[in-house]
């Protein structure tokens, strides 16, 4: 049985992943934060992305990381440099001190956040991040490709849209990812045989989804779930989005302190 490695194991995301894989790896919970009750096949090892040897001692012997740690939402930028900059190069950069061959990344749909709402975009497209926290997940792509080039690490890059048992609200209609799915792109990163960098988008099979995700599939991925189960509960009990991000895919991180209106502006085009 494989050891995998979640670092962010506190969070909301690894608590969904640890029911989803539980009995498949033996799993290792790194957080700073304790984890509360671990089950059969977990252990915990406490560590700070800060700390380079810290995270290389906690990653010894696994087979696999799935680095869900750091900051996410948007936060000052001493606070994303630290956790989701400096802490992801120490993160896979321990990786490859231990010898670790397989990294998921969590990345987010936030690198491309500025694209419009009618806009269906794919793994290929230039990133748009809309925030701080969104440039942090491109630079965790880009770090991504350079140890999967350089050193052979396989490294699966998921831009997850947002994990939970429901769909919060209409915008999530459109990027809701069922923890089940979730599990499914996370055993993809960690088992595909083929994989050397790849980059898909971590949405179930929404029919209200901006992405086209072949890539995903090309790879296996068979989502299970469709947040379109909820639309109607979830149109009914939402409050109006605001204006300024309703146009865009990222939401409320494209007009946090930027400008006041952001919803006149055209699509960008690329000079051909």
């Amino acid at each position: 049985m494989k050891t995998v490695l979640i670092t962010g194991a506190a969070g909301g995301i690894a608590t969904h992943l640890r029911r989803e894989l539980a009995g498949r790896y033996r799993l290792r919970l790194c957080d700073l934060r304790t984890v509360g009750e671990l089950q059969a096949g977990e252990s915990f090892v406490q560590a700070d992305l800060s700390s380079l040897d810290e995270l290389q001692a906690a990653m010894r012997g696994v087979d696999a990381v799935v680095h869900l740690g750091g900051l996410s939402m948007e936060g000052a930028w001493d606070d994303i440099l630290s956790a989701n900059i400096a802490g992801c190069y120490n993160a896979y950069e321990a990786a490859h001190r231990e010898g670790v061959g397989r990294f998921v990344f969590a990345s987010s749909n936030h690198v491309a956040g500025f694209y419009r709402r009618d806009e269906v975009i794919d793994d290929k497209v230039y990133p748009r991040p809309d925030s701080r926290y969104g440039v942090s997940k491109v630079f965790g792509e880009a770090l991504g490709s350079l140890y999967a080039d350089k050193y052979g690490m396989q490294v699966l890059c998921l831009r997850i849209g947002n994990v939970n048992p429901a769909p919060l609200d209409a915008r999530r209609l459109a990027i809701w990812l069922s923890p089940r799915d979730m599990a499914q792109l996370a055993v993809i990163g960690i088992e595909h045989p083929d994989i050397r960098f790849e980059v898909v988008y971590g949405v179930s099979d929404n029919r209200r989804s901006w992405y086209d995700n072949r890539n995903a599939h090309r790879l296996g991925y068979r989502p299970m779930d469709d947040s379109e189960t909820f639309a109607n509960t979830v149109l009914a009990g939402v409050p109006v989005e605001d204006p300024r991000g309703a146009p865009f895919q990222g939401g409320a991180f494209v007009h946090q302190e930027l400008f006041d209106n952001p919803a006149p502006l055209p699509g960008r085009e690329r000079v051909q």
